[in-house]
């Protein structure tokens, strides 16, 4: 019987044991779990209001479920409540006045939904080179929310990244106080005060004496 040499030996050691996989792709990784909704996290939300680089209002939704970019700063119909769907930068977008959720339909066209869970409703925030933010639809991918000069929504199917229509800026609302943040914003840390020491103690109650 033919038995394997030594060096034989060693090769098939060598190439049935020590095979090292491949490192995880944590980009890739990111990027498909950032595609999913996120059921298992509390939800972030956030209040602000959507500026219209083209028609210099804000974005409004409607008792009649109407979307536009007609708003003035700090109308009730333009405060816009955002909550996270995912750990990325996907956000569903809420009238804070109507309860509506901003959605997209199949024609292209933005509507108000009482019930905003589907992927019409979620919308990919895109931090452009120019400081503004693009909203891409997370069920029709390369359809953007987008508005014309008068504010009146652009059908979503002629919608490019780079457009104006398409840009908007994240604004707080006029009059917006500390007091109605909501319970996940960030808050400004308050300054810390420094206790005193023996000796500075002492100073300072000399000087409030009059010594």
């Amino acid at each position: 019987e033919h038995k394997p040499t030594n060096a034989l030996s060693a090769l098939l050691f060598l190439t049935g044991v020590c095979t090292f996989p491949s490192p995880p792709n944590f980009k890739q990784h990111v990027t498909e779990q950032s595609r999913l909704s996120d059921r298992m996290s509390r939800r972030l939300t956030r209040t602000y209001q959507l500026y219209s680089r083209t028609s210099g209002k804000h974005v409004q939704v409607l008792a009649n479920r109407r979307v536009n970019a007609n708003g003035d700063d700090g109308a009730a119909h333009a405060k816009l409540e955002v909550e996270t769907d995912s750990f990325g930068s996907r956000v569903r977008i809420k009238g804070m006045k109507t309860g509506y959720y901003i959605c997209m339909n199949k024609k292209g066209k933005l509507i108000g939904k009482r019930k905003g869970r589907g992927k019409d409703c979620i919308f990919t925030e895109i931090v452009l080179e120019n400081n503004y933010t693009a909203l891409q639809n997370a069920k029709y991918e390369g359809w953007y929310m987008a508005f014309t000069r008068k504010g009146r929504p652009r059908k979503a199917s002629k919608t490019k990244q780079h457009q104006r229509e398409a840009h908007f800026m994240k604004r707080l609302p006029r009059g917006h106080l500390l007091s109605e943040r909501r319970p996940f914003d960030a808050l400004p840390l308050p300054v810390p005060v420094q206790p005193f020491s023996k000796r500075t103690k002492h100073s300072h109650q000399l000087r409030s004496e009059g010594r």
